[in-house]
Protein backbone atom coordinates (compact mmCIF):
# COMPACT_ATOMS: atom_id res chain seq x y z
CA UNK A 1 0.00 0.00 0.00
CA UNK A 2 1.64 3.30 -1.04
CA UNK A 3 1.53 6.52 1.36
CA UNK A 4 -0.93 8.55 0.17
CA UNK A 5 -3.87 5.32 0.08
CA UNK A 6 -2.74 4.62 3.58
CA UNK A 7 -3.29 7.75 4.37
CA UNK A 8 -6.98 7.66 3.09
CA UNK A 9 -7.22 4.39 4.75
CA UNK A 10 -6.58 6.46 8.08
CA UNK A 11 -8.63 9.12 7.93
CA UNK A 12 -11.41 7.28 6.48
CA UNK A 13 -11.03 4.53 9.74
CA UNK A 14 -10.88 7.78 11.78
CA UNK A 15 -14.22 8.73 10.80
CA UNK A 16 -15.99 5.49 11.12
CA UNK A 17 -15.18 5.97 14.79
CA UNK A 18 -15.50 8.08 17.61
CA UNK A 19 -11.68 7.26 18.81
CA UNK A 20 -8.83 5.11 17.41
CA UNK A 21 -5.93 4.40 19.63
CA UNK A 22 -2.58 4.54 17.71
CA UNK A 23 -1.82 0.83 18.23
CA UNK A 24 -5.19 0.22 16.16
CA UNK A 25 -4.20 2.30 13.49
CA UNK A 26 -0.48 0.47 13.51
CA UNK A 27 -2.15 -2.87 13.66
CA UNK A 28 -4.49 -2.35 10.91
CA UNK A 29 -1.83 -0.90 8.47
CA UNK A 30 0.98 -3.01 9.65
CA UNK A 31 3.20 -0.15 10.50
CA UNK A 32 5.21 1.52 13.85
CA UNK A 33 3.76 3.55 16.21
CA UNK A 34 6.18 6.19 15.19
CA UNK A 35 5.13 5.79 11.40
CA UNK A 36 1.16 7.00 13.22
CA UNK A 37 2.41 9.91 14.27
CA UNK A 38 3.83 10.93 11.00
CA UNK A 39 0.85 10.12 9.25
CA UNK A 40 -1.55 12.11 11.79
CA UNK A 41 1.10 14.67 11.41
CA UNK A 42 0.15 14.89 7.20
CA UNK A 43 -2.92 14.50 7.62
CA UNK A 44 -2.99 17.61 9.62
CA UNK A 45 -0.55 19.21 7.33
CA UNK A 46 -3.36 18.63 4.77
CA UNK A 47 -5.70 20.31 6.38
CA UNK A 48 -7.63 17.80 7.87
CA UNK A 49 -8.50 18.32 11.81
CA UNK A 50 -7.58 15.14 13.40
CA UNK A 51 -7.14 15.97 17.38
CA UNK A 52 -6.05 13.68 20.09
CA UNK A 53 -7.76 12.90 23.24
CA UNK A 54 -5.84 10.87 25.97
CA UNK A 55 -6.45 8.27 26.75
CA UNK A 56 -8.61 7.34 24.13
CA UNK A 57 -7.34 7.96 21.23
CA UNK A 58 -7.11 10.35 17.74
CA UNK A 59 -10.83 11.43 16.29
CA UNK A 60 -11.34 13.73 13.60
CA UNK A 61 -13.05 17.10 14.46
CA UNK A 62 -17.07 16.92 14.18
CA UNK A 63 -18.23 18.62 11.19
CA UNK A 64 -15.96 17.62 8.94
CA UNK A 65 -16.71 14.94 5.86
CA UNK A 66 -14.88 13.19 3.26
CA UNK A 67 -15.88 13.54 -0.11
CA UNK A 68 -17.57 11.18 -2.02
CA UNK A 69 -16.09 7.32 -1.32
CA UNK A 70 -15.04 6.15 -4.71
CA UNK A 71 -15.27 2.39 -4.44
CA UNK A 72 -12.94 -0.32 -6.54
CA UNK A 73 -14.93 -3.27 -8.17
CA UNK A 74 -13.94 -5.78 -5.70
CA UNK A 75 -15.46 -3.25 -2.76
CA UNK A 76 -18.94 -2.79 -4.56
CA UNK A 77 -19.35 -6.29 -4.92
CA UNK A 78 -18.65 -7.32 -1.34
CA UNK A 79 -21.59 -4.88 -0.68
CA UNK A 80 -23.71 -6.71 -2.57
CA UNK A 81 -23.03 -10.38 -1.20
CA UNK A 82 -23.34 -8.65 1.87
CA UNK A 83 -27.06 -7.54 1.20
CA UNK A 84 -27.76 -11.13 0.31
CA UNK A 85 -26.13 -12.32 3.60
CA UNK A 86 -28.71 -9.44 5.24
CA UNK A 87 -31.94 -10.83 3.49
CA UNK A 88 -30.86 -14.25 5.27
CA UNK A 89 -30.14 -13.87 8.44
CA UNK A 90 -31.52 -10.31 9.25
CA UNK A 91 -35.07 -9.30 10.43
CA UNK A 92 -37.48 -6.77 8.46
CA UNK A 93 -36.32 -3.84 10.45
CA UNK A 94 -32.62 -4.40 9.06
CA UNK A 95 -33.41 -5.55 6.01
CA UNK A 96 -35.07 -1.62 5.37
CA UNK A 97 -32.16 -0.03 6.85
CA UNK A 98 -29.74 -1.87 4.93
CA UNK A 99 -31.21 -1.43 1.73
CA UNK A 100 -31.65 2.44 2.60
CA UNK A 101 -28.11 2.46 3.05
CA UNK A 102 -27.21 0.87 0.18
CA UNK A 103 -28.90 2.63 -2.15
CA UNK A 104 -26.92 5.47 -0.53
CA UNK A 105 -23.67 3.98 -1.51
CA UNK A 106 -24.83 3.03 -4.44
CA UNK A 107 -25.98 7.09 -5.73
CA UNK A 108 -21.91 7.80 -5.25
CA UNK A 109 -20.90 4.87 -7.43
CA UNK A 110 -20.01 5.58 -10.99
CA UNK A 111 -22.53 4.09 -13.99
CA UNK A 112 -20.55 1.62 -15.18
CA UNK A 113 -19.88 -0.03 -11.25
CA UNK A 114 -23.45 0.43 -11.49
CA UNK A 115 -24.10 -1.50 -14.44
CA UNK A 116 -22.28 -4.04 -12.91
CA UNK A 117 -23.72 -4.00 -10.07
CA UNK A 118 -26.84 -5.04 -11.79
CA UNK A 119 -25.71 -7.75 -13.68
CA UNK A 120 -24.13 -9.16 -10.78
CA UNK A 121 -27.20 -9.20 -8.62
CA UNK A 122 -29.10 -11.33 -10.71
CA UNK A 123 -26.11 -13.56 -10.31
CA UNK A 124 -26.35 -14.20 -6.74
CA UNK A 125 -29.13 -15.83 -5.10
CA UNK A 126 -29.84 -17.32 -1.65
CA UNK A 127 -32.12 -20.24 -0.78
CA UNK A 128 -33.14 -20.26 2.55
CA UNK A 129 -35.06 -23.19 4.94
CA UNK A 130 -38.26 -22.01 5.41
CA UNK A 131 -37.52 -22.10 9.48
CA UNK A 132 -35.05 -19.99 8.93
CA UNK A 133 -37.26 -16.67 7.61
CA UNK A 134 -37.59 -13.71 9.96
CA UNK A 135 -40.93 -12.93 9.93
CA UNK A 136 -40.56 -9.84 12.16
CA UNK A 137 -38.85 -6.45 12.47
CA UNK A 138 -38.14 -6.14 16.53
CA UNK A 139 -34.00 -6.05 15.67
CA UNK A 140 -33.88 -2.46 14.63
CA UNK A 141 -35.74 -1.35 17.98
CA UNK A 142 -33.39 -3.95 20.17
CA UNK A 143 -30.16 -2.21 18.63
CA UNK A 144 -31.04 0.80 19.98
CA UNK A 145 -31.81 -0.30 23.13
CA UNK A 146 -28.87 -2.00 23.90
CA UNK A 147 -27.03 0.95 22.35
CA UNK A 148 -29.26 3.87 24.55
CA UNK A 149 -29.34 1.79 27.86
CA UNK A 150 -33.03 1.64 28.11
CA UNK A 151 -35.45 -1.00 29.24
CA UNK A 152 -37.64 -2.83 27.25
CA UNK A 153 -41.24 -4.48 27.86
CA UNK A 154 -41.64 -7.64 25.52
CA UNK A 155 -44.56 -10.60 25.24
CA UNK A 156 -43.31 -13.54 25.06
CA UNK A 157 -44.02 -17.13 24.37
CA UNK A 158 -41.91 -19.69 25.09
CA UNK A 159 -41.80 -23.22 23.89
CA UNK A 160 -45.02 -24.20 25.72
CA UNK A 161 -46.45 -21.75 24.20
CA UNK A 162 -46.53 -19.71 27.48
CA UNK A 163 -47.57 -16.05 27.05
CA UNK A 164 -45.24 -13.71 29.89
CA UNK A 165 -44.92 -10.20 29.76
CA UNK A 166 -41.39 -9.13 30.83
CA UNK A 167 -39.38 -6.02 31.44
CA UNK A 168 -35.60 -6.46 30.83
CA UNK A 169 -32.23 -4.79 30.24
CA UNK A 170 -31.05 -5.74 27.17
CA UNK A 171 -27.42 -6.45 26.80
CA UNK A 172 -26.52 -7.97 23.56
CA UNK A 173 -27.68 -10.34 20.08
CA UNK A 174 -26.44 -13.14 19.51
CA UNK A 175 -26.89 -15.24 16.35
CA UNK A 176 -26.86 -18.92 17.16
CA UNK A 177 -28.04 -22.25 16.72
CA UNK A 178 -30.13 -20.69 13.88
CA UNK A 179 -31.38 -18.27 15.38
CA UNK A 180 -31.39 -14.62 16.77
CA UNK A 181 -31.41 -14.52 20.69
CA UNK A 182 -31.41 -11.63 23.02
CA UNK A 183 -29.72 -11.76 26.08
CA UNK A 184 -31.21 -9.07 28.71
CA UNK A 185 -31.65 -8.65 32.34
CA UNK A 186 -34.79 -10.09 33.60
CA UNK A 187 -36.68 -7.61 36.18
CA UNK A 188 -38.97 -10.46 37.06
CA UNK A 189 -36.34 -13.10 37.20
CA UNK A 190 -33.49 -11.27 38.81
CA UNK A 191 -31.12 -12.96 36.32
CA UNK A 192 -30.14 -12.77 33.00
CA UNK A 193 -32.25 -14.68 30.37
CA UNK A 194 -31.75 -15.76 27.02
CA UNK A 195 -35.17 -14.92 24.56
CA UNK A 196 -35.38 -16.36 20.90
CA UNK A 197 -36.59 -13.29 18.88
CA UNK A 198 -38.54 -15.05 16.57
CA UNK A 199 -40.93 -15.73 19.61
CA UNK A 200 -41.73 -12.12 21.07
CA UNK A 201 -45.24 -11.07 20.32
CA UNK A 202 -44.79 -7.68 21.07
CA UNK A 203 -41.79 -5.50 21.83
CA UNK A 204 -41.44 -1.78 23.83
CA UNK A 205 -38.79 0.37 24.23
CA UNK A 206 -39.77 2.14 27.23
CA UNK A 207 -37.16 4.69 27.61
CA UNK A 208 -36.69 4.24 30.96
CA UNK A 209 -32.71 4.03 31.77
CA UNK A 210 -30.76 0.37 32.84
CA UNK A 211 -31.32 0.16 36.92
CA UNK A 212 -28.47 -2.37 37.08
CA UNK A 213 -25.25 0.00 37.11
CA UNK A 214 -22.97 -2.85 35.46
CA UNK A 215 -23.24 -5.82 33.03
CA UNK A 216 -21.74 -9.54 32.18
CA UNK A 217 -19.97 -9.03 28.72
CA UNK A 218 -21.41 -10.43 26.02
CA UNK A 219 -18.47 -12.80 25.01
CA UNK A 220 -18.59 -13.93 28.68
CA UNK A 221 -22.32 -14.99 28.85
CA UNK A 222 -21.40 -16.75 25.14
CA UNK A 223 -19.24 -18.92 27.29
CA UNK A 224 -22.36 -20.34 28.56
CA UNK A 225 -24.66 -21.15 25.72
CA UNK A 226 -26.25 -24.61 25.37
CA UNK A 227 -24.53 -25.16 22.06
CA UNK A 228 -21.23 -24.00 19.87
CA UNK A 229 -22.69 -22.80 16.93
Amino acid sequence: MNRIDRLLGILTLLQSKKYVPAEKIADKFGMSIRTVYRDIKALVELGIPVSFEAPKGYFVVQGYFLPPVSFSSEEANALLLSESLVYGFADRSIQKHYSNALNKVKAVMRSSQKEKLDTLNDSIKMQMHPRLTLNFDYMSLLQNAIVAKTIVEIEYKDMKEQATKRQLEPVGLIFYAFNWHLIGWCHNRKDYRDFKVSRITRLRDTALPFQKTKHIELSEYMKNLPVDY
